[in-house]
Parts: structure tokens; C-alpha cells; sequence
């Protein structure tokens, strides 16, 4: 292996191959950084181009793209509270918060500090570990994927928000919202109301800016018409230095990247799972836990570590076994096939300039994120921030409107999207979380197929569910994260008689 990373060195560092990083990465945090394109969506665009090129080049420019437009949702989310990607909803809970106390450049800068110390401690996994971490990858079939599903939908209901129970609706909301559509196992229509816009189930899209743009706005609107904009809103000054205060954010670097890591190995589950796991994991063990979701800086580092953590990682079980552990990684494995590689052992014994030089193109790309992703965040985006909120309103209207009526060029996209969004008003209004409306969507297919699958291998004997100790494990886990706030709120219940 090291002698193979070695011949590859060279080859990386070509002029050519440097250009096509620095481009990809350029590319990726713009896509990352606009509502409506994704970065499953950039490489796609990027494969048919890159036909015909070097391999090495046209991996390099999906490398800077994986790692910048990874980071690039954080930017809208934390500057305007509209996700760019999936993942960024957990970074949308502090962030935002941070902006409006006229912290913005500091929390971009902890964005993508936390993003590039993930997506390079992800990159050296996956340069270091492949083999061992794909034989944990191989214990999980699909009961496992089902109770790792519950396990992040009750990690969610139940540590985000002081609320069990509006926690719970919220995510059996998201789990309803999920079975709209035609089921994809028996071809049966449900929840369609005879509607052919709805046999797909609705854009996830239009779901997250509905749930997380539009309630901002219309709070903007509601506080520009009794007062003006403060002025530490407008705010965008020179912060204190993330780097200096290396040690406070270190332990949640770490834990946050492992748990993006682990998460990115199993295939399917790679994506938004990792980075809502990670910041309840810091939540959890924080000593002040009830300032998450009021501007801490650490959930914004726990969510872009945890999301830039399963970015290389989703790759290991993608290049190992032809398994891709997301869909941006199923898509690069699309382009290997387009340029003649296929992945598998293979892969590694007949290319491994190729395979050890896209490897090391990862952890390049997500180095050069910290000067792109830093500079350009910074001083480009972060000038939004200037404009009035009579002005900036309308703006991010239009800028929403525009970028869900892309994803499908429909008017029905737009209907959805301000049902949804006055929906979400009301649900803030009344103190419902959002974020579990959006795993419940995400997570409840997941959960349905592999319950089905598990259900059918067995022959419709539950027992499955728990016929390994991994699944045992992960289900007392789950278990023992929803007993957790009952209890405490038992113990809270004891405590106030005896101080009376």
C-alpha cells in the first residue's frame, strides 16, 4: 500500500491534476451553496464531460466537488437558514442562531474548520483502514439497517428539543410525509388523492426549503413590519480565530468524525444521518446542553465534522466491493465504470495509481477546502448579510421560488412549498422541532424496505429483527435513548417535592 501511494504521489501533484481539484472544489461549493442542486447532481453533470479525459483528472474534479459542495450547504444555511444540502439541517439549528447574534463569519469559519478536519480524517480512513472497516460493513444486513434507522429517528425525536412527545410527532409526521408516492414493492398508490404530481412522493427539495426558508421569512417580514433590522444582524466582523481554540473544539472533532466515519461505511446509510448523530452525540455529552439550538458553536462543529466525515468514508465499501455507502458514491462509481475501471479487488491489484491517487485527490481537496471554502464564504456570501430585511425577504423568496421550480419546472413544486412552509410556521410557533420531520422522510423509506426485506428472507418471522447481536445492540440503544428523557424527567419530577 505504501509503495503504491508512493508511485501515486507524483501523478497527484501534476499540474493538470491540481487545476482539476482546485476547479471541482470551486464547482462543488457553489452547487453546495444554492438551494435545489446537490452534489449527487454536479457529479452528474461532470461525468459526461469528463468523458474521454484522464481518469485521474476527472476523479480529481469529483473529489474537490464531494468535499466542497459537502461544506457548501452550510453556507446558506448558516447565513440565510435555507439548507443547501440534506445534511446541513443540523447545522441550520446553531448557525443560524450565531448569525443573528452578528456571528456569522465566526460560525462559517467553525463550519469549515470542523468540515476539512472531517472530510481529512475521513480521507486518511479510507486511505488507511478500507480493509478492517469493510468487514464491519459486511455484519450488517438488513434488520441491522432497520434498527439503525430507528436508532437515528429516536436519537433525533428524543435529543432535539425539550419535548419528547412534539419530538416523536414530529418524526412520525416525516414518516408519514415519506409514504406519499407509489410503493415501490407492490406498484400500490398511497396517499396520492388521484394526483399524478404525487406518484413520486413529494421533492425532498421543496420539502426541506419549505420547512426551513420559508419560516425565517415570514418571521423576517413579521419583525421588519414592527422594527428594523438590528444592526449586530447586520454585522459582519472579524471574529475570534477557530484555529486558536483548537483544544476547546477538539474532542468534538474527533467524536464527531468517528461517528461520521462509522456512519459511512454502512452502505445507504451515508448522507444526512451522519451529521444529526454526530450533533446529538455532542448534545449529549455537552456540560450545557440546553444551549444547543441557541447559537453554540460546538453543533455547528459536531454537523460539518459528521458530514464531512462520511464523505470518503461512503467511498470504502463503494471502491472495496462495488457497495456504494451513498449516493454521491454511487454516482462516482458510475464514473469509474465510464472510464474503464471497474471497482472490487481488481481495482486496487490492476489500477492503484488510480485508486491510491483518488484517495489522496480526497484528502487534497479537502485541505484546499479550507482556503476556498474559507475565503469565499467569508468575503462573497457573507455580504447578504448587509441587505436590509425588506429588501432581503422578497430576495430569498425569489431565490427559493426560483430553485424549487428548477429541480422539476413545475408550479405544483411552488404549491407544495408554501403549504409547507406555513405549516412549519405554525409547527415553530408551537415549538416543534423540523429537523425530525426530515429524518422521518429520509429514514422512513430506508426503514420500510429493509423491514420488508428482513420480513421476506424469513419467511414473516419477527424474530429476525433480533437475530444478531448487532441488531440486539443497536436496539437497545434505541430503547435506552427514548427511556432517557423519561427518566430524567422522572428524576426532575422527585427532586421538586424535596426542595419544596
Amino acid at each position: 500500500m505504501i509503495d503504491a501511494l508512493v508511485h501515486a504521489l507524483p501523478h497527484v501533484f501534476a499540474p493538470a491534476n491540481l487545476l482539476a481539484v482546485v476547479i471541482g472544489s470551486i464547482a462543488g461549493l457553489v452547487v453546495g451553496a444554492l438551494p435545489g442542486l446537490t452534489v449527487t447532481t454536479g457529479i452528474a453533470i461532470l461525468i459526461p464531460i469528463t468523458f474521454g479525459l484522464d481518469p485521474l483528472f476527472a476523479l480529481g474534479m469529483m473529489a474537490g466537488m464531494y468535499n466542497a459542495g459537502s461544506y457548501g450547504g452550510a453556507i446558506p444555511a448558516i447565513l440565510m437558514r435555507v439548507p443547501g444540502t440534506p445534511a446541513s439541517v443540523a447545522t441550520i439549528l446553531d448557525g443560524y442562531e450565531m448569525t443573528k447574534r452578528g456571528e456569522a463569519a465566526y460560525a462559517l469559519q467553525v463550519a469549515v474548520v470542523s468540515g476539512v478536519i472531517g472530510s481529512a480524517l475521513s480521507a486518511i480512513a479510507l486511505i488507511l483502514f478500507a480493509p478492517p472497516l469493510v468487514k464491519v460493513s459486511l455484519l450488517f444486513g438488513p434488520a441491522e439497517y432497520f434498527w439503525l434507522a430507528m436508532l437515528g429517528l429516536a436519537t433525533i425525536s428524543a435529543l432535539l428539543g425539550d419535548d419528547l412527545v412534539k419530538g416523536v410527532t414530529a418524526s412520525l409526521i416525516g414518516l408519514l410525509i415519506g409514504t406519499v408516492g407509489q410503493d415501490l414493492t407492490s406498484g400500490t398508490e398511497r396517499f396520492t388523492f388521484g394526483s399524478l404530481e404525487l406518484m413520486d412522493g413529494f421533492s425532498i427539495v421543496v420539502l426541506l426549503t419549505g420547512l426551513f426558508a420559508l419560516p425565517p421569512v415570514f418571521q423576517m417580514a413579521e419583525e421588519s413590519i414592527k422594527e428594523g433590522m438590528s444592526a449586530a444582524a447586520l454585522k459582519f466582523r472579524k471574529q475570534r480565530s477557530v484555529l486558536r481554540e483548537w483544544r476547546y473544539f477538539l474532542p468534538v472533532w474527533l467524536r464527531s468524525s468517528a461517528i461520521g466515519v462509522f456512519i459511512g461505511i454502512m452502505p445507504g446509510a451515508a448522507g444526512s444521518m451522519s451529521s444529526f448523530l454526530a450533533y446529538n452525540d455532542a448534545k449529549r455529552v455537552a456540560r450545557s446542553p440546553e444551549t444547543f439550538g441557541q447559537g453554540n458553536p460546538e453543533g455547528v462543529a459536531a454537523s460539518e465534522a459528521g458530514n464531512g466525515a462520511d464523505n470518503a468514508a461512503a467511498l470504502i465499501p463503494a471502491l472495496s466491493l462495488g457497495i456504494p455507502g451513498s449516493g454521491v458514491a454511487a454516482i462516482i462509481l458510475g464514473g469509474l465504470l465510464v472510464h474503464g475501471l471497474r471497482p472490487g479487488p481488481q481495482l486496487f491489484r490492476d489500477h492503484p495509481d488510480v485508486v491510491y491517487g483518488f484517495m489522496l485527490q480526497m484528502l487534497l481537496s479537502a485541505f484546499l477546502l479550507l482556503v476556498v471554502g474559507g475565503l469565499a464564504a467569508t468575503r462573497i456570501f457573507g455580504q447578504v448579510l448587509r441587505l436590509p430585511r425588506v429588501v432581503l425577504a422578497p430576495l430569498i423568496i425569489l431565490f427559493v421560488a426560483i430553485g424549487v421550480y428548477a429541480v422539476n419546472n413545475a408550479m405544483f413544486d411552488l404549491y407544495i412549498l408554501v403549504g409547507v412552509g406555513l405549516v412549519a410556521y405554525v409547527m415553530e410557533k408551537l415549538g416543534y422541532p423540523q429537523a425530525p420531520v426530515v429524518l422521518g422522510l429520509i429514514l422512513g423509506p430506508m426503514a420500510e424496505s429493509q423491514l420488508r426485506l428482513s420480513l421476506t428472507i424469513s419467511q414473516g418471522n419477527p424474530a429476525v429483527l433480533v437475530s444478531s447481536w448487532v441488531s440486539i445492540i443497536i436496539a437497545l440503544l434505541t430503547a435506552l435513548v427514548l427511556v432517557t428523557p423519561l427518566y430524567r424527567a422522572w428524576r426532575e419530577r422527585q427532586r421538586k417535592p424535596a426542595a419544596a
